[in-house]
C-alpha cells in the first residue's frame, strides 16, 4: 500500500516486513475479533477505483502541468482520472494513444494501480448528450466548459460514463470514470501489476478516439 505523498520514501527490512526486531506473537481469539472489527470499520465507506500510469511516476498528478483532457482544460489540473474496472483503466490508455493493432502492445510497460477512494465526497454528474460524453477530441472543449461550470458551483469530483469502453464493455455493463480535482495526497494505492501491458482482447472493447 502506498500513499501518493510517500512514494519513494519507504524503507523495509531484509525479509520485507515493515518493522525489524519484533517477535511475532500469537493473538488471542478476542484480539482477532477486535482486529476484524477494526478492519471492517476501515473498509466501510471506501470504494476501489483503478488507474493506469507511467511506471516512472507517481500514480496521481501533483500539479497543474498535467496536459488537458476531457474534463479539465489547460492549467486546470491536477485532475485524477480513475476507472471502475482494470479494463476501463487500460481502455483509457489505449484510446488516448490510439493503439489499435496487437503488434503495438508488445512495447507497453506500465503500472496498474488500485486506489481506495472515500465514497462520502459528492460527485457531480455531467448533463450532456451521450455523443458528447463519449465523443472524440472535438467534444473536449464542450466537456471542459461543462466541468468548469460544475467546479464553479463547488464540485470537487465528477462521475461520468467511460468514453473509452464500448457500451457493455465492463463485463456486460457500461464502464464509468471518476474524476477527482486536486492533488489528493492522502489517497492510498496498491500496485495491481507492474511492467504490465493490456490483453489483446481489450482492443475490441475500446471506442475509437
Amino acid at each position: 500500500m502506498v500513499r501518493t505523498a510517500a512514494q519513494g520514501a519507504r524503507r523495509r527490512n531484509a525479509d520485507g516486513g515493515a518493522r525489524a526486531g519484533r517477535q511475532r506473537r500469537r493473538r488471542t481469539p478476542a484480539a482477532r475479533r477486535q482486529a476484524r472489527r477494526r478492519t471492517d470499520r476501515c473498509r466501510r465507506g471506501r470504494v476501489i477505483w483503478f488507474r493506469n500510469a507511467d511506471r516512472r511516476w507517481p500514480f496521481l498528478w501533483q500539479d497543474a502541468t498535467q496536459p488537458p483532457a476531457r474534463w479539465h482544460g489547460p492549467a486546470e489540473g491536477p485532475a485524477q482520472y480513475l476507472a471502475d474496472t482494470p479494463d476501463g483503466a487500460w481502455a483509457e490508455f489505449l484510446r488516448h494513444e490510439e493503439i489499435t493493432e496487437a503488434a503495438d502492445l508488445a512495447g507497453i510497460a506500465r503500472t496498474l494501480w488500485a486506489l481506495e477512494v472515500p465514497d462520502d465526497e459528492p460527485a457531480a454528474s455531467p448533463q450532456l448528450p451521450a455523443d458528447v460524453l463519449r465523443g472524440g477530441l472535438a467534444s473536449y472543449p464542450t466537456c471542459q466548459a461543462h466541468a468548469r461550470k460544475l467546479r464553479d458551483t463547488g464540485a470537487t469530483a465528477l462521475h461520468a460514463p467511460s468514453a473509452a469502453l464500448v457500451d457493455g464493455g465492463a463485463h456486460d455493463r457500461d464502464g464509468h470514470v471518476l474524476v477527482l480535482y486536486g492533488a489528493r495526497p492522502d489517497l492510498r494505492g496498491w500496485t495491481c501489476a507492474s511492467d504490465a501491458r493490456p490483453a489483446q482482447r481489450l482492443l475490441g472493447l475500446v471506442r475509437p478516439l
